[in-house]
């Protein structure tokens, strides 16, 4: 459930992984890499093309995470956030960020039925701290019309 509280709670966890990081910094997946690590977040890229991502050890799936490991951001295609949402199930995550244009509704089931605190349809750079630019902008119009999270 998308609430101010889970909002919170989250980027409180000690750290925050990212299913599906890129290595291209055109890239989405980079630019929240980079825009959470910058914000002095504690993250850790997944993708199982790249060994390291601007010097951080990258892992190759959310299965190899450091155990104490608790929430994850989810940038992946469609077709893959379902096999994201399993390995982090099977891994122990308690928290997932599945991002807008990410999620499916399989996978929201999935990860709802067993337990997950979920978070969906938003922009995980709307949350992290102050917004900025585009995401700025989303979250103002987001505020006029009643839709951010309470």
């Amino acid at each position: 459930m998308n609430t101010v509280a889970n909002i919170n709670e989250f980027f409180n966890m000690p750290s925050i992984a990212i299913a599906g990081v890129s290595t291209n910094k055109k890239k989405f997946g980079y630019t929240v890499f980079k825009e959470l690590k910058n914000k002095g977040l504690n993250v850790l890229p997944v993708n199982p093309f790249a060994e390291t991502i601007d010097g951080e050890k990258c892992y190759p799936n959310v299965k190899s995470l450091p155990s104490d490991t608790k929430a994850v951001v989810v940038l992946t295609a469609k077709n893959k956030t379902g096999h994201v949402v399993k390995d982090a199930i099977e891994a122990g995550i308690s928290h997932l960020w599945i991002q807008q244009w990410s999620e499916t509704p399989e996978a929201i089931r999935f990860a709802s039925e067993h337990g997950i605190k979920l978070i969906t349809k938003k922009c995980v750079l709307m949350f992290a701290g102050e917004a900025h630019g585009v995401h700025k902008f989303h979250k103002v119009l987001l505020k006029i019309f009643g839709m951010l999270p309470k």
